[in-house]
């Protein structure tokens, strides 16, 4: 039960479903049915509050009829349980704290996370959300979410999340091992981009060879230079130049009126139309943008080395996708943590009882969470 006693749960569990679970065990204890919900379209990521829940009951010695309503993976519409949960209510009472965290903010994140998969099709992502969650059980549930989104996006025609960076996740995507090559701390450490390649290369030689190039500020002189060093790596496929320039400065070579020149030779319809100030800067703007992207790609295609992947990073998420799609932007490969809901309000999962030995009973304006007999789920456990 990831190493949680009863005295752990009493701790961490809001003190008023405490003292309910004392009434309870004091008055008498009653079957009870709660409905799971979240008040936002979601997709359905259960499985760790559900887990969770299966190892509590076998610790308490009883059993908690698990009802979902939608399969992992599956799309959930707004207030739409997302299952049913059924038990003692003295065993049952003290979880909900816990199980709702649990649930929420997956739902969300494999939310976004299908949706950046699907305005990229053609392009493989990796879960790069370690840095920037909030502990190692946060860090779990984001890594699980993006492989749920992922996999939903994949029975679309995407390609969907591939692999992640932490090697403790690894396994929700079907790995053994995380993915990655350099920060920016080696290239620093290196003093030039080919050496911290050259170091890299002599230390893993059987490892594919994904080069940030943004360092020193000269993206497309950089990259091109490592192409040189490691021909049979470049041409074998086995290259990628990684993307990440911050929003302070163009990538090299590029300015507003250059950056509009690449994406006319490239994707004229894409700025042709009115767009907000942010859908701008994804495509003409500083950082990586999709203007920044072709011109890497017509670098790599003029040097020689179309077979050297472009792996993009740095603030990628639904609307930045999107945009991107819309440029047919030339990416292999999106490195992202941007799937980690922006607003944590939205995360936040709500249950309430709708059955008390039987007997259908919820407050005034939750009646639409009643269970009805046309409307069962899967039954978990």
């Amino acid at each position: 039960m990831s190493g949680e006693t009863d005295s752990a749960i009493h701790d961490r569990t809001d003190v008023y479903f405490n003292r309910t679970r004392q009434i309870v065990e004091k008055f008498g204890d009653a079957r009870v049915t709660y409905a799971v919900f979240l008040r936002r379209p979601v997709i359905s990521a259960p499985r760790i509050a559900v887990d969770w829940l299966r190892a509590v009951a076998a610790q308490r010695g009883t059993a908690f009829d698990i009802e979902l309503m939608h399969e992992e993976g599956e799309w959930v519409g707004a207030g739409d349980p997302l299952l049913y949960l059924t038990g003692s209510f003295a065993k049952l009472a003290d979880l909900e704290t816990l199980y709702l965290q649990k649930l929420g903010a997956p739902c969300v994140a494999a939310h976004n996370a299908y949706q950046m998969c699907l305005e990229m099709p053609a392009a493989a992502f990796l879960a790069m959300d370690a840095r920037h969650c909030a502990g190692a059980e946060m860090q779990d549930m984001m890594a699980y979410a993006a492989s749920v989104g992922g996999r939903a996006a994949q029975k679309e025609g995407a390609r969907g999340f591939i692999g992640n960076a932490t090697h403790s996740t690894a396994h929700w995507f079907g790995q053994n091992a995380g993915r990655g090559t350099m920060p920016h701390a080696l290239i620093g450490y290196a003093g030039s981009t080919l050496r911290a390649a050259e170091m890299f290369h002599e230390t893993f030689p059987g490892e594919g060879l994904t080069v940030l190039v943004d360092y020193f500020g000269r993206e497309v002189t950089d990259g091109l230079e490592v192409c040189h060093r490691f021909p049979g790596l470049a041409a074998g496929g086995a290259m990628a130049l990684r993307l990440d320039t911050h929003g302070g400065r163009f990538l090299e070579g590029l300015d507003p009126a250059e950056s509009y020149a690449v994406l006319e030779r490239h994707a004229p319809a894409a700025v042709r139309r009115y767009r907000s100030e942010t859908e701008l800067r994804h495509l003409v703007g500083t950082g990586v943008s999709a203007a920044a992207v072709w011109r890497m790609r017509e670098a790599l295609d003029e040097a020689g080395f179309p077979a050297v992947r472009i792996v993009a990073s740095s603030g990628f998420g639904v609307g930045k996708c999107r945009v991107m799609a819309e440029a047919r932007a030339p990416i292999d490969v999106v490195g992202t943590g941007s799937f980690i809901p922006d607003s944590w309000s939205e995360t936040y999962a709500t249950a309430d009882i709708v059955e008390y030995d039987g007997t259908p009973r919820v407050k005034i304006g939750r009646e639409f969470l009643l269970r009805h007999a046309e409307s069962r789920g899967r039954r978990e456990s």
